[in-house]
């Protein structure tokens, strides 16, 4: 009977051993998870504000911040930088104002990875006082590319409270 409960505690060690293993391997997998997670949506200001037109393109620095997870956003340099490899998903709203009927107005703005534009989303149809316009993609991104949003010269943006410029990017699965 002794022999018989030693085999059967050896048992349940074993068994209690590798339950341990695999519960620090899920709670790793699940770590890796929790921080490979990364998402931002931001838009202009939450107060009236116009920017532009600019004689030189200049990088638009989006201050209102709805979510920011994984902290790829910053509201200092206005660009994201991708924590890692993957294919992420990208979406660019632009609006502006002129003021008045009649008035001159553009809204554009360039979608930027690296430097390099991938979109540019705008409007200049002269036919109302507001323009809007929206551009969204899938993109692969290398961790550490950086994306931004760069005000053209001659273009400008309105934004309050309603949040008409906005821009938003999340990480859709990882390439790594």
């Amino acid at each position: 009977m002794k022999k018989q409960m030693w085999k059967l505690e050896m048992f349940f060690n074993m068994t209690l051993n590798e339950l341990q293993r695999n519960l620090e391997r899920a709670h790793s997998v699940l770590n890796n998870i929790r921080a490979s997670r990364s998402a931002f949506s931001v838009a202009l200001t939450d107060t009236r504000l116009c920017i532009g037109p600019n004689r030189e393109d200049s990088v638009v620095k989006y201050s209102s911040v709805f979510v920011n997870l994984g902290d790829g956003y910053s509201t200092d340099t206005g660009a994201f930088v991708a924590p890692r490899s993957g294919i992420y998903s990208l979406a660019l709203t632009v609006y502006s104002d002129a003021g008045a009927p009649g008035a001159t107005l553009a809204a554009c703005a360039r979608l930027r990875l690296n430097g390099r534009t991938i979109a540019s989303p705008s409007e200049n149809n002269l036919q109302d006082q507001e323009d809007s316009a929206s551009a969204v993609l899938a993109v692969q991104l290398h961790a550490g590319d950086r994306v931004d949003v760069a005000l053209p010269a001659g273009c400008f943006l309105c934004d309050n409270n309603n949040h008409y410029n906005t821009f938003t990017g999340f990480l859709l699965y990882t390439t790594d």
